[in-house]
């Protein structure tokens, strides 16, 4: 998987919000995302991880992704 494929879900997931991806080893298949949005204020870092988790569901569950590595913070 591309890192722009993942970078446009998670943009489309969060739209307006700051997100990064990086293809941690080059295998298209390990990544590190790192989203802030105004969505995670008040929420605990688990119900920020699963509105991540959820925006990537598909490469998830087909196994195109292998590992996912998540930081997320607000904004507010």
């Amino acid at each position: 998987m591309a890192v722009r494929t993942l970078t446009e879900l998670l943009e489309a997931a969060f739209p307006g919000d700051d997100v990064a991806v990086e293809d941690r080893t080059g295998g298209g298949d390990h990544f590190q995302v790192t989203v802030a949005s105004k969505r995670f204020d008040g929420l605990s870092l688990v119900e920020q991880h699963r509105l991540v988790y959820h925006a990537v569901a598909a490469p998830l569950a087909d196994g195109t992704i292998h590992e996912l590595r998540i930081s997320t913070k607000g904004t507010g």
